[in-house]
């Protein structure tokens, strides 16, 4: 690479860098800290280059770090993270203690860095993964779903009919007594469909390019890592997703989605309802790829009927949950809900006669 191109993938690492900073406003004040310092920091930038191609440098590299200090590297830097110790008591800029650690360990980030993916699985998704599931099987008067997943992860989000559901309004969703609780605040005037049982499901199968083995306690320890230090909830959540993936393991396929896909597809029964879908998975696929994924699945929608969920965010903005339907070989989209990114909050869009809400 010429010194001209050296530059240039800097600089756009530095910009990414900036944008993990804003997402990270008000969530995680230590991960944008160390953002906004990376991004000024040529040092640790090359360090970032060593990054895999197509997956984002900031939550690698940070992965990473919190992956060895979970591993037990010793360090000043642990005293800042909620994650590692049972209290914060560490004060001052943490950044010059990030810097310090990832120069001091750089030889073990390198190749964790540049050889693992982002496959976080945030299994609060699942709050707006059920009532679009709902959506579709009313659509499809009421036939069970052959769900497949797209950049499943470890396919915790595939058990999604096993935890139950808490929106705020007084009222469980799904067995009460499920060791999962999902909980998210609704917002917004419509109210999305939320079933008294769940819809049925046919079958249920994850594709990744690396699925992650809940028995695999490394594999396990990567996801914990890829939780934010501050987010202690979604670590408990996560920890308990594992824990009912461990008894029920969904079916998950390793490959490239542009090969499996057809294999998949060619075994789903004629009389399942066929539900396609990824939550921020395609923000790491190029435009290509992105248009490639959309035309494969429309090939298959001009001789079946088929649903395909979408939620990603490709901007700065809170991310679309959309429905694409193919019916009668014709695609309609619509915007269901807007959301966060690990879901907090659900504002559903998806309006009907029935669906006005009366607060």
């Amino acid at each position: 690479m010429s010194k001209p191109d050296q530059e240039h993938a800097i600089e756009r690492l530095a910009r990414s860098f900036e944008r993990f900073a804003f997402y990270c406003q008000q969530s995680s004040p230590l991960y944008e800290r160390f953002s906004l310092g990376v991004a000024a920091d040529p040092e640790l930038l090359q360090l970032a280059a060593y990054v895999r191609q197509g997956q984002p440098p900031p939550n690698m590299l940070f992965g990473a770090v919190q992956l060895l200090l979970l591993q037990g590297a010793t360090h000043p830097l642990a005293d800042f993270y909620p994650s590692i110790v049972s209290e914060v008591q560490a004060t001052g800029d943490p950044y010059p203690v990030f810097r310090d650690f990832c120069l001091q360990y750089r030889d073990a980030i390198r190749p964790i860095i540049a050889t693992r993916i982002t496959q976080t699985n945030e299994v609060r998704r699942c709050a707006y993964l059920l009532p679009a599931f709902t959506f579709i099987a009313q659509r499809s008067a009421g036939r069970p779903l052959a769900l497949v997943e797209i950049g499943a992860s470890a396919g915790l989000n595939l058990l999604w009919n096993r935890y139950s559901y808490d929106y705020g309004t007084g009222r469980i969703y799904g067995d009460h007594s499920a060791p999962v609780r999902i909980t998210s605040i609704l917002k917004g005037s419509f109210y999305p469909p939320l079933p008294d049982s769940f819809p049925s499901v046919a079958a249920r199968i994850g594709i990744d390019l690396n699925p992650l083995d809940v028995r695999d306690p490394d594999a396990t320890l990567w996801l914990r890592a890829l939780v934010w230090p501050e987010h202690t909830a979604r670590a408990t959540l996560l920890h308990q997703a594992i824990q009912v993936a461990q008894d029920h393991p969904p079916l998950l396929i390793a490959g490239s989605v542009f090969k499996r896909l057809p294999e998949v597809i060619a075994e789903i029964p004629s009389e399942a309802t066929l539900c396609l879908y990824h939550t921020h998975v395609i923000y790491q696929f190029s435009p290509a790829e992105r248009q490639q994924l959309s035309s494969l699945i429309a090939s298959y929608g001009q001789y079946r009927d088929l649903y395909r969920i979408a939620c990603e965010i490709l901007g700065t903005g809170k991310a679309r949950l959309e429905l694409t339907a193919y019916t009668g070989g014709a695609p309609a989209t619509t915007l269901l809900a807007l959301t966060e990114g690990h879901a907090q909050e659900i504002e559903w869009k998806a309006a009907s006669a029935d669906d006005v809400m009366s607060r």
